[in-house]
């Protein structure tokens, strides 16, 4: 069974940065893609970015040039710098694993809270 322990979140303001980390137990995460998704309250669940084992990045464009997603495989643990944090950015941050090469999710995290507030 993969469990992730996800770490990092919570209250900045505008303009200020955070640090997200996700540990993942198991097998799979030297194998699977691993990403970060946000929720907001009444909103769906989006994508923010995905790496893979080699180190290929994708971000969602609300994000880009301020968000970067890495990886330690020797550590089974993916991690979200997040920079210039807008008010828009605040949801719940999920970590999350797939099998390369499909397009859904077969792993979350619990969730990590992030709010940009002054």
């Amino acid at each position: 069974q993969v469990q992730f322990v996800e770490s990092g979140g919570g209250l900045v303001q505008p303009g200020g940065s955070l640090r997200l980390s996700c540990a993942a137990s198991g097998s799979i995460f030297s194998s699977y893609v691993m990403g970060w998704y946000r929720q907001a309250p009444g909103k769906r669940r989006e994508l923010v970015a995905t790496i893979t084992r080699g180190g290929s990045t994708v971000y969602a464009d609300s994000v880009k040039g301020r968000f970067t997603i890495s990886r330690d495989n020797a550590k089974n643990t993916v991690y979200l710098q997040m920079n210039s944090l807008e008010p828009e950015d605040t949801a719940a941050y999920y970590c999350s694993a797939a099998r390369p090469g499909w397009g859904g999710v077969d792993y979350w995290g619990q969730g990590t809270q992030v709010t940009v507030s002054s």
